[in-house]
């Protein structure tokens, strides 16, 4: 199916592989000048099922076969040989059509990390021009570390369960600081967290940035449509081979560019497949190369959490039982008639940045409060009473890959993240879950009279906590690196993101981020995205932001 007034055309100024989170930021920012043409190719469908609207539904979104690729790691030797699954967006919007709305552009010394790597336009003060051109923050009006005018909602929950407080009390009566705005220059402390839902629903870009730009004449969106590969004329990236769900085979030329924006698993793949990668990983697979680039599909990476659960009687908390049956009624009733209610919040609604060692010069652990019982992956409705804390370790050593299965492009990938094989990511994950457990144990969560399941009572040393890691360990979905920007033997984009060798061809998502931040990636990858349009229309970088690192207040509104 094509979507715009463009549809008999196959030939366009600008091809724009997979409308998920970046995607969709470049395609409606390039499409903003009308001389241009430009294709968004998506190979899932339509992002309006209530499912993906409602902001409490994310597990739900995530269980629905229809809009997830149904990816899963090979068996990971440091976690029991268990195949963790990975679940990613395949609908309009992608990924940020299925996270939890979460609203985080990570520390501000990753970016500086970046920097110092040999990326010097890619430090703190150059990025965050960015951060705030596609921001709309309701709550920071005068704030210089947030925008007003961008197209991305970004609020907090307007009335945050009980629980929620009762978390922040807890870390703050450890001695951990508070902090009023994770986004802003020193995000570590304990507080409630931003998100990406306005009016109750659920914001992504394909929300904010492709609905109102389809209304484009020079805009085709080719939804339902699989690309299989990149075609080349020498070294110069010519137009894309895909299949589309009526089973029919579409060539999609560009007359200037073809940007992949298929995320960190995706995109490694596709390049593989049309040879860009290492060529002796090619050869394996009968695939000619055109580039040999040996970091294509490297360096993949994503945050591991262990989380602490706990049940209780109480049911105060979110959670289906027959206690709760009318209120599960009356919470349905008033989301539907007025947008409000627990089903207009995605759960994380409070979060603690701490450092769990001396001697670090940023927090190394997100800290995820639920006031529910997460249900396994799979399932959609928290079922019984019960809360939880993620411990999300934000700087994993452990690298892995993204590799070929075989020479077909509808075959999935072999993905080998290597959670926690490196030795240094242990110990840190160990100090966590006792972190977790010294919260709950705090006397603000005393009333609830909860008693943990995970790891269990029966769980104490150091190799216990350990072997319980081990068999519950997973990601929460941020794989970054894989085609990561850089200028070292293993990058596969410069700076500006093209593809190093290659002519007419970049990646724009957040495959190319060289090193994972610290914190959720949706806002950061939107952020990559929008340089991305600079640098492929030639426009002038925004200049760098000049901040006094005292502000950061919240408006009293």
């Amino acid at each position: 199916m094509a979507v715009g007034s463009n549809q008999e055309s196959r030939r366009f100024d600008f091809v724009v592989v997979g409308a998920g989170t970046a995607g969709c930021v470049v395609a409606a920012r390039l499409s903003e000048d009308p001389s241009l043409s430009v294709a968004l190719i998506e190979a899932g469908g339509s992002n309006r099922h209530y499912f993906v609207t409602t902001p409490a539904a994310v597990a739900a979104v995530i269980a629905h076969r229809e809009f997830n690729w149904g990816l899963c790691t090979v068996p990971q030797g440091a976690l029991r040989q268990r195949c963790i699954p990975l679940p990613r967006g395949k609908l309009l919007g992608g990924s940020g059509s299925m996270n939890g709305m979460v609203y985080h552009r990570g520390h501000p010394r990753d970016y500086q990390d970046w920097a110092t790597q040999g990326l010097p336009d890619w430090g703190w003060a150059q990025v965050l021009p960015y951060f705030t051109r596609s921001e709309h923050n309701e709550d920071y009006p005068a704030s210089a570390y947030h925008g007003r005018a961008g197209p991305v909602h970004v609020s907090y929950v307007r009335r945050p369960h009980s629980l929620t407080h009762t978390y922040i009390e807890a870390v703050h009566g450890l001695g951990f600081q508070l902090c009023t705005d994770f986004t802003g220059p020193n995000p570590e402390g304990v507080g409630l967290r931003q998100g990406t839902i306005h009016h109750g629903r659920r914001v992504s870009t394909a929300t904010a940035y492709l609905q109102p730009a389809l209304a484009r004449r020079n805009l085709t969106v080719f939804a339902n449509t699989r690309v299989h590969r990149v075609l080349f004329e020498g070294r110069r990236a010519v137009a894309v081979e895909a299949a589309q769900d009526d089973g029919s085979n579409v060539r999609i030329e560009a007359k200037r560019e073809i940007i992949l924006t298929s995320g960190a698993l995706h995109s490694p793949h596709l390049l593989l497949c049309s040879g860009v990668g290492d060529a002796a990983q090619l050869a394996e697979f009968g695939i000619a190369p055109v580039a040999h680039l040996p970091g294509v599909g490297r360096n993949l990476h994503d945050h591991p959490a262990s989380p602490v659960r706990v049940h209780t009687d109480s049911t105060v908390t979110y959670g289906l039982s027959a206690r709760t049956a009318l209120r599960a009624i009356w919470t349905a009733l008033q989301y539907a008639v007025t947008r409000t209610g627990p089903l207009a919040s995605n759960v994380f609604e409070s979060v603690a940045f701490l450092r769990t060692s001396s001697g670090l010069d940023r927090p190394d652990f997100q800290f995820v409060f639920q006031p529910s019982n997460p249900p396994p992956l799979g399932q959609w409705i928290p079922r019984g009473h019960g809360y939880a804390i993620s411990p999300v370790l934000l700087y994993p050593n452990s690298r892995g890959s993204v590799r070929l299965m075989s020479a077909d492009p509808e075959a999935a990938p072999l993905i080998d993240p290597r959670l926690l094989a490196h030795p240094a990511d242990m110990q840190p994950m160990v100090r966590a879950v006792r972190l977790c457990r010294r919260i709950l144990r705090t006397p603000p969560f005393s009333k609830y009279r909860a008693h943990e399941y995970l790891p269990g009572p029966g769980v104490e040393s150091d190799a216990d906590v350990e072997s319980f890691i081990r068999s519950t360990a997973a990601t929460v979905h941020h794989p970054v690196g894989t085609c990561q920007m850089g200028v070292g033997s293993d990058a596969v984009v410069d700076s500006e993101l093209r593809v190093r060798g290659i002519d007419g061809l970049r990646v724009a998502d957040a495959s190319v981020f060289p090193a994972i931040v610290g914190g959720n990636i949706n806002a950061p990858t939107i952020m990559v995205a929008e340089r991305a349009a600079d640098y492929i229309l030639g426009r002038p970088r925004l200049a760098p932001a000049t901040l006094d690192s005292g502000d950061a207040t919240r408006s009293s509104s």
